[in-house]
């Protein structure tokens, strides 16, 4: 028995990493920061409002931001303390618990890593592709682009392990990714998207 053997019958002990599997094989479909700059359209803003009454910030209004410029500079003014980043700071941090309480950690590492793999160079690509038509060389942002792109996909992943419902947070956000624009954060009661 050779090891992809060894890892497709240990996948098939959990349906959730079988699931994760799947959902792997959807990051290359995903048109990746297609849309960034364009006006927000009425699906974007329905995913918008479900992913910020499910994180429990209802009161806050989703906000286009036209430019890489804009985007830059609204990721350098984040409060990375602020309740937002604290809310899915605690949301990771209960996944993994949950997650690693059911499946071998090591298995689970190795299944979010193929999917970090997989994100990093689709998501890489649509950052290029999108940089490239706005004639933006700024490699710093693409980097921060690419990162929370490939992030948007591991928590996804995390939340596909874990057995949790469609509506939890992480799938919502990465909905929005997969509609092209880039989900910046939530500043007072301003959720950004590019």
């Amino acid at each position: 028995m050779d090891e992809q053997e060894i890892e497709i019958d240990a996948l098939v002990e959990y349906p959730t990493l079988v699931a994760v599997s799947r959902f792997t094989k959807l990051i290359p479909r995903t048109d990746w920061f297609r849309y960034v700059g364009e006006p927000l359209d009425g699906e974007v803003q329905q995913k918008a409002r479900a992913y910020l009454d499910a994180l429990g910030f209802p009161e806050a209004t989703p906000a286009q931001v036209d430019d890489w410029q804009e985007a830059g500079h609204t990721l350098e003014t984040n409060d990375w303390n602020s309740s937002f980043w604290e809310v899915e700071q605690q949301l990771m941090a209960a996944l993994t618990i949950e997650v690693t309480d059911n499946i071998d950690p090591q298995l689970l590492e190795m299944v979010l890593a193929n999917v970090t793999s997989v994100a990093s160079e689709y998501v890489g690509e649509g950052v290029l592709i999108a940089a490239d038509r706005w004639d933006m060389e700024d490699e710093d942002l693409m980097k921060a682009a690419i990162g929370e792109g490939v992030q948007a996909c591991y928590q996804a992943a995390l939340v596909i392990a874990a057995g949790v419902d469609d509506d939890h947070p992480f799938k919502l956000k990465y909905q929005l990714f997969e509609t092209g624009w880039w989900p910046l954060g939530v500043m007072g009661t301003t959720f950004n998207i590019f």
